[in-house]
């Protein structure tokens, strides 16, 4: 077997890399290949996440749709609020969602989003 990381040769039973250190000896747990990259578009991802990513397309875009579902129920409500005048919870809702959006922005810019099944969505480009 080889290491994930540094591609070095190890012996079943192995925990640790000889070369790099990393830990060979613990299971994937989400049976995809940590090398898989997602078949969704990383620029299409973005895109919806930096135009309608408060209504949470770019969750449902990439298979994530609890997420997507959360993403809109925060704005509906917050919508809802303000359609009442209820100011503070209006804005707490709507602030809510657009730190929820932020951070997966986020994660989408540095490389460190999945998308439904699992797998990277990866920056064109890297490895």
């Amino acid at each position: 077997m080889n290491c994930s990381v540094c591609q070095a040769p190890y012996t079943s039973g192995t925990k640790y890399c000889g070369s790099c250190g990393n830990d060979v000896g613990k299971k994937d747990t989400s049976g995809i290949e940590a090398k898989e990259p997602s078949k969704k578009s990383y620029v299409t991802a973005v895109c919806l996440a930096g135009i309608l990513g408060t209504l949470g397309i770019h969750h449902f875009y990439v298979g994530r749709w609890l997420h997507g579902l959360f993403d809109l129920s925060l704005l509906i409500t917050a919508i809802i609020f303000f359609s009442l005048s209820l100011w503070v919870p209006a804005i707490l809702f709507l602030l809510a969602d657009l730190i929820h959006n932020t951070y997966f922005v986020y994660k989408l810019i540095i490389g460190e989003y999945r998308d439904g099944s699992g797998r990277l969505v990866k920056i064109p480009g890297s490895y």
